[in-house]
This record gives structure tokens, C-alpha cells and sequence, in this order.
């Protein structure tokens, strides 16, 4: 009986996640490297090397190696029956290495050739993209980053802050968001733009010699929030409608903040109209009676309303008023007018 031919080698390219801790491998990963005759890395500072050798055995680096002396040191490796891995770390080199081993092997005559096969080692998360943010930041603000950057301070990013969350608005508004194309891409980018803004003023606060915090200490702070203010998803509350989640929100978030008046968290430096809108809202949900003047009739549709606004608006500037800050003035004395009532009321 003629005896079987021996397997043929196999050549393991393992990719891994760059925003995975090191040493954190799939079960089906660590296998093919315990199984492995040889391992090799491109560079002897990859940096799985030492959880591998620690594990299975030495790496063999080649550093100096061009991609097709790397594939002729691996097809010297791969005899059939044995396993080689190559630990991928350079994309760029690594596509090169496989086309020199593809065009090796398809000007060989032998039999056995060398199986190739890919095998991803690690998975990046949901939101694992965010660790390439973090780390570009970092390298703006430290030395030898970006002059601009780090002359930044809170402050100075205020403008650019409020212009993105305006731009992003603004898409929203004006784009077609829900739509693939043009408006969703714009989204998309200005998305990115407020998040920016976000992880730029989190790494300025890291740096902050008595009371640092990071981008970590974000998101811990608002994942806290929203599972107290969720106690319907992550307790045994009952809220079957969205209005009561907002009535339990508001509810939780009073008892949080403990505040002794519905002004307080209302930002003043808001636009005059959404301030009004916000103080309005507050004191409509608190029952309090607060005295305005007397409106005029209020038109039959938003759109008319709108008008009515515009009309207005365009009047005072005819008249040489500044509107918004004639707004901005009487949306202090309703906060004045609130702040008295309540006072009153607590008088008894």
C-alpha cells in the first residue's frame, strides 16, 4: 500500500487589533501559535512578541528583512507538516509580503505547497475607534505635537465648540440626514467635529496639576447618569411611555441636584429665545404662577408665528434696537420674576 503523503505546511498570517489589550488573543489564535513550528514578526519590539514567547516559545524577528526575503524565510519554514505564523503588525509590509509569497508559489513546481490562511486573533469593539482619538489627541498636546493645539485652553475653545454644535444643527436642519448621501456624510463629519471638541477639552483638563480628569473620567461620569436617570431599563421601575421616563427624569434629576430653584442649570449665555423657551418649560412643570405681560393673539400656525417673530425682529433693527439683547433683558426679569415667586411661596 502506498503510504499517504505527509499534510502540507501552512503559512498563518495572525491579524491582530491594535485597540485590543496586548496578550488578549482568541482561543483559536493561541492554538494555531501553540501548534506552531516557527513564529516570526517583522520587528523585534512588536509588541505581542513577549506574551507569545512567554506562552510558546521565541519569536524569530527579522528586522532587516525586505518583504520577499521575509516570504523566502517563511516558505523555508513551511515544510509540509509544519506550521509557521507570521505575527502581522505593518499593514503596508504585510500586503506586500503576501503578494511576494502569492508570486513565489505560483512559480513553484512542488506538490506540497504551503496552505495560506489569515486568521484574525483579536476583534476591535463597538466604539474601539475612539482609542485612534485619543491617541492623535495626545500626540497634538505633547511635545513636538501641534503648536496651535497646544496654546488651547477651555476657554479659547468655547467659539469653536458652540460653531460646531450650530453646524451640526444646522445639518440636521437643512441636509437630509436620514437619507444616504450628501446630508448623511455632512452628519457624519460634523458628528466627528463635536466629539473633537469633547476629547480636546477632556485632554486639556488631564493636564490640570490639582484636579486632572481624562476622557475616561467623561464617560464614566455620563454612563452613571444615564443608568440613574434609567431606573425603567436598569431597575425595576415602571415607565411604560416616554412621558413618564421624562417625568421620572426630571424627578431624579431634582433629587440630584438639589436645587432651590427651577432657574438653576439654565444656561443665561444661551441664545434670548431658547432661554425664554427653557425658563417657560421649567416654570410650566413646576405649576408655578409667574406674571408676564399681556401677549398679543397668538397666529394660527407655527409658520405664522414664525413670521410674526421675523416681523419684529426686523423692525427693531430698523429702529436701530439690538433684538436679541432686548430679549436677552426681559428673559433676566422673567428669571427675576420666577426667583421672587418662589421666594414668596417659601415664605409660606
Amino acid at each position: 500500500m502506498t503510504e499517504a503523503p505527509p499534510p502540507a505546511g501552512r503559512i498563518v498570517f495572525l491579524a491582530t487589533s491594535p485597540r485590543v489589550a496586548l496578550g488578549l488573543l482568541s482561543w483559536p489564535a493561541w492554538e494555531a501559535l501553540r501548534a506552531a513550528d516557527v513564529v516570526f514578526a517583522g520587528d523585534a519590539d512588536h509588541p505581542h512578541i513577549p506574551y507569545v514567547e512567554q506562552a510558546t516559545g521565541a519569536v524569530v524577528a527579522l528586522p532587516d528583512h525586505s518583504p520577499a526575503m521575509a516570504a523566502e524565510r517563511l516558505l523555508e519554514a513551511a515544510t509540509p507538516a509544519r506550521t509557521v505564523v507570521w505575527l502581522a503588525e505593518d499593514e503596508e509590509y504585510d500586503e506586500e509580503l503576501a503578494v511576494a509569497l502569492g508570486n513565489r508559489l505560483a512559480a513553484t513546481a512542488a506538490e506540497a505547497l504551503p496552505d495560506l490562511e489569515v486568521l484574525p486573533g483579536s476583534y476591535d469593539l463597538p466604539g474601539a475607534h475612539l482609542l485612534d482619538l485619543v491617541d492623535v489627541m495626545n500626540r497634538l498636546r505633547s511635545p513636538g505635537g501641534c503648536p496651535w493645539d497646544a496654546e488651547q485652553t477651555h476657554a479659547s475653545l468655547v467659539k469653536y465648540l458652540l460653531e460646531e454644535a450650530y453646524e451640526t444643527v444646522e445639518t440636521i436642519e437643512d441636509g437630509d440626514p436620514l437619507t444616504p448621501g450628501p446630508g448623511r456624510d455632512a452628519l457624519r463629519e460634523e458628528l466627528g467635529d463635536v466629539l473633537l471638541q469633547v476629547m480636546f477639552h477632556s485632554r486639556i483638563a488631564e493636564e490640570h496639576e490639582a484636579d486632572p480628569f481624562s476622557v475616561d473620567d467623561v464617560a464614566d461620569g455620563i454612563v452613571a447618569k444615564l443608568i440613574r436617570r434609567h431606573p425603567h431599563v436598569f431597575g425595576d421601575v415602571e415607565a411604560p411611555t416616554a412621558e413618564h421616563v421624562a417625568a421620572n427624569w426630571d424627578q431624579i434629576k431634582a433629587q440630584e441636584k438639589q436645587r432651590t430653584s427651577v432657574t438653576e442649570g439654565v444656561p443665561t449665555s444661551q441664545p434670548a429665545l431658547s432661554l425664554i423657551a427653557k425658563l417657560a418649560g421649567r416654570v410650566g412643570k413646576s405649576g408655578l404662577e409667574v406674571p408676564v405681560p399681556t401677549a398679543p393673539d397668538l397666529p394660527q400656525t407655527p409658520d405664522e408665528l414664525g413670521e410674526q417673530l421675523l416681523a419684529t425682529a426686523v423692525a427693531a433693527v430698523a429702529a436701530g434696537w439690538d433684538p436679541e439683547e432686548a430679549l436677552r433683558t426681559a428673559a433676566r426679569r422673567y428669571r427675576d420674576r420666577i426667583i421672587t415667586v418662589e421666594l414668596e411661596l417659601a415664605r409660606g
